[in-house]
């Protein structure tokens, strides 16, 4: 892998940078679809390819629990699998065990859980997710690490985070002893900077796996019910202490303002699974904010989604996506994931554009000031 910097922002943080990963270059600031069951739901890969996605997520814990990664492997990786060719990210699984997991256990060695399937008991540890990861052949894998919930005391945030770091060193003494490879084609490794909302711990734990040395660096435990400043703030107080050399990404971020504010803070990568999951439910993302078309406002309405809306989207009016959610017809998810997703992937393709040009924070101040307005037609 190499990560270059080709422009900065003299005024913010913000970057353009370019990633080459095994396979494929993705250029940064960059919006990841999230492909949690090895697919953007209702998404076939070559729109994604459509859309100019550059990379998208795979997520650990689904994946080992179904279908397994032993067949993934089998039949040629998730990027086999799946037939997505281009650069791809896992997750540790650790968020996920967080979340959805019954009666889990947190201990030295791993997470023991309750299969959410099944019921059936588990274990997943730091060395068994980056064996399930090198099974899947992600071009980046992350770290196993714990997810800390909000709120909790600076305490328990301390003996989480000296828990992600021990596992970290784990990961890493795993990495070294089973995937010896090295050159362009090795899997990549991101390691997560926990510490919730405590300044000190933030610092503490991006210094510690800086000097453990990994590909890349993440920024894990935000939007996980903490207020929007303090979201800003964890990542403040984490992007100073990360390499300049190295990308930086946050995870599951966020809403399109959001998205520009950690930009700013220098930010490169992001997921969330936002623009699909609204979708689903009728909302769909335009310059002047979100709107839901299943309102009644819409039904004779023949304009089409929105002025800046795809090709594939614009021919459509918002009467007639209207009436695909109400008759419940699945091609009105589709074509709302789909212009959900390119609304993301053109606000950083925009971001990119501004900060090579040298106007980002006009921007981003413009972006933001429209899209928050609230005399939206």
């Amino acid at each position: 892998m190499s990560f270059s910097i080709l422009a900065t922002d003299p005024t913010t943080s913000a970057r353009r940078g370019r990633l080459v990963l095994p396979h494929g270059t993705v250029e940064t600031p960059i919006f990841m679809p999230v492909g949690t069951q090895g697919t953007v739901k209702t998404l076939h890969p070559a729109e994604l390819e459509q859309l100019g996605s550059q990379i998208i997520l795979g997520n650990t814990y689904h994946l080992w629990l179904r279908p397994g990664h032993e067949l993934i492997r089998e039949l040629g990786g998730l990027h086999g699998f799946s037939t997505w060719r281009k650069p791809m990210l896992t997750d540790s699984g650790g968020f996920q065990v967080w979340s959805l997991a019954k009666l889990r256990k947190i201990t030295e060695e791993g997470v023991r859980f309750q299969n959410h399937l099944d019921g059936s008991k588990m274990l997943l540890t730091p060395e068994l997710s980056m064996e399930i990861q090198g099974a899947l052949g992600s071009d980046i894998a992350m770290l196993f690490d714990e997810c800390p919930p909000y709120p909790c005391d600076e305490a328990y945030a301390a003996k989480s985070l000296a828990l992600t770091t021990r596992w970290a060193k784990r990961c890493k003494d795993w990495v070294t002893e089973n995937e010896p490879r090295s050159g362009e084609g090795r899997q990549q490794h991101f390691g997560i900077v926990q510490g919730s909302i405590y300044a000190d711990l933030r610092e503490q734990s991006a210094r510690e796996l800086v000097e453990l040395g990994f590909d890349g660096y993440a920024i894990g435990g935000v939007s996980v019910g903490e207020p929007e400043h303090e979201m800003f703030r964890a990542i403040e107080n984490a992007v100073p202490f990360l390499p300049h050399d190295k990308p930086r990404y946050a995870m599951g971020l966020g809403t399109p303002p959001q998205i520009l504010e950690m930009i700013s803070r220098g930010v490169d990568m992001f997921d969330c699974v936002m623009p699909t999951r609204i979708a689903r439910h009728g909302m769909a993302m335009t310059l002047d904010g979100p709107i839901n078309i299943k309102n009644l406002i819409h039904a004779k309405d023949p304009r089409p989604l929105c002025e800046s809306a795809h090709p594939h989207v614009a021919g459509f009016s918002r009467a007639y996506l209207r009436h695909l959610f109400r008759a419940g017809e699945i091609l009105g998810l589709r074509l709302l994931s789909f212009h959900n997703l390119h609304f993301y992937l053109s606000l950083v393709a925009g971001a990119r554009e501004a900060i090579a040009a040298g106007n980002f924070p006009a921007y981003k101040d413009s972006f933001i000031r429209r899209y928050t307005r609230t005399d939206t037609p």
